[in-house]
């Protein structure tokens, strides 16, 4: 068997699943794809084993090791994509860009403004809710 027909089937496989990551929205179809040109990645390791007649048959043993982190990327991988589709409702990526969360409570420096001080002169305490804007300021606790 000739080396260039598996090797192009992988070239194959490989540009359809790095079309998949870079066009898809759906990160289940983004994993799939990733998984996809781990197969054909996988393809290539056996036929250039074959091709070579490796006698410690090498390339198999590195498709046995791609095969088992596949596995495991693929767990880890759809475990955070479930997290993530319970949290936000959706699992497009587009959408999920913005992963970080906003506060719109605001942090006090270290020492407190004499503008924020109550009327009896002491300064707010922490979690107090602010009379002016109704928001609750954040201390950070230095220790």
């Amino acid at each position: 068997m000739h080396l260039a027909y598996p090797a192009v089937l992988a070239a194959l496989l490989f540009c359809i699943g790095l079309y998949g990551v870079l066009a898809r929205r759906n990160a289940i179809l983004v994993l799939m794809s990733v998984e996809l040109m781990l197969n054909a990645v996988n393809l290539n390791l056996v036929a250039f084993d074959v091709w070579l007649r490796d006698t410690l048959h090498s390339g198999q043993a590195l498709t046995l090791f791609t095969i088992a982190i596949a596995a495991a990327e693929i767990g880890i991988g759809l475990a955070i994509v479930l997290a993530v589709y319970r949290n936000r409702g959706t699992s497009d990526i587009d959408r999920l860009r913005d992963t970080a969360e906003t506060d719109d409570a605001e942090t006090l420096p270290d020492s407190a403004d004499p503008d924020d001080a109550d009327t009896d002169g002491t300064a707010p305490t922490p979690g107090r809710a602010d009379e002016k804007t109704g928001k609750t300021k954040k201390v950070e606790a230095t220790t």
